[in-house]
């Protein structure tokens, strides 16, 4: 594996996806059964603020003149109320960085306030995928860089992959891509040799396979139904969270990921697209959204000029859109 442009970025990223997929399996080694059935979002709170802290320190380190646009930010953790969750965020990130102090942490999550738009600039999603955390299934760490629009480089730390198999041999995998140079992936201690991946050439779609959210919420369950149907999918779909759905079809799994809007007023944000959606594009397939646009990552922090997301591996994608706009999917 050779990559002519962006070396410097890809190393600093895939180490920073790696940390931060660490310390978010530590936090998730401590989750205590019923916790979800509480609605305790603490684990995943803290894993969240401590996976952001860990990469903004690191591309500040590598890169100072860079912004970063990423989820979180420290107001919640500066309250007195939440003084314990602060701790809790400090003591996980200490495992990593022994001299990190309280205002250090704070300030390393605030690095990714920026707006984004123009010029260059990280894109972060410190944790992708809350219920699939807590679950104890898929969820990622999803991180981009972004130049004048153009999302040019896309890591994606999935540390429950694969998807099969039981829980002890889910080593966890890196997909990630350079625009032009291919698209990747590596086990997540990034040792063993990077492997290219590519979409599955299926063009018919009665053979195809697809995937969507396991949350209805996220995207609309009975919209996807009806597309399958009309497509002739006879496969039922594999639901699962976060940007592995982006994983799965660059690497020939399933062959479609629709996200599709469930509210008039929802428009999708930067972070849960952007590092998917170069990885698909440099593994053969297509990404747009639902009325066949190109994504709009110079928009700031939401995509406010799309609705929805369909990726798919290129040769089904005229028929996926072709779908969504006879059932008047909007």
């Amino acid at each position: 594996m050779s990559f002519h442009a962006y070396w410097s970025e890809l190393e600093v990223a895939l180490r920073a996806v790696q940390q931060a997929a660490r310390l978010c399996r530590n936090v998730q080694a401590e989750l205590r059964p019923g916790m979800l059935e509480k609605r305790d979002r603490s684990p995943v709170t803290v894993a969240d603020f401590g996976s952001q802290a860990l990469i903004c320190r690191r591309i500040s380190q590598a890169f100072p003149g860079d912004r970063i646009v990423a989820e979180e930010d420290s107001q919640a953790l500066r309250a007195p109320e939440n003084a314990s969750l602060s701790r809790k965020v400090l003591s996980q990130v200490q495992a990593f960085l022994p001299d990190a102090s309280p205002d250090s942490v704070l300030s390393w999550i605030d690095l990714g306030r920026d707006a984004g738009k123009t010029g260059r600039f990280w894109c972060l999603d410190p944790i992708d995928g809350t219920k699939g955390f807590l679950r104890g299934e898929q969820y990622a760490v999803s991180l981009a860089l972004i130049e004048e629009g153009e999302v040019v480089l896309g890591a994606l730390a999935c540390p429950n992959f694969p998807l099969s198999g039981e829980p002890e041999e889910r080593n966890g995998q890196i997909f990630f891509a350079v625009r032009g140079q291919g698209a990747f992936v590596q086990d997540l201690d990034l040792r063993g040799k990077a492997r290219r991946i590519s979409v599955r050439p299926e063009s018919s779609p009665g053979g195809a396979r697809f995937c969507e959210s396991v949350e209805a919420s996220h995207s609309s369950h009975s919209d996807s139904q009806r597309i399958s149907g009309l497509l002739g999918i006879e496969q039922p779909p594999v639901r699962l969270d976060s940007q592995a759905k982006y994983a799965v079809v660059a690497s020939g799994q399933a062959d479609i990921y629709l996200r599709l809007p469930t509210r008039a007023d929802y428009r999708e944000k930067i972070w849960d697209h952007a590092a998917g959606y170069r990885i698909i594009l440099e593994a053969g397939g297509k990404v747009t959204d639902i009325t066949g646009a190109e994504l709009d990552f110079a928009s700031g922090r939401e995509m406010i000029r799309n609705r929805g997301v369909v990726a798919t591996n290129g040769r089904l994608h005229a028929a996926v859109l072709e779908a969504i706009r006879i059932l008047g999917i909007s």
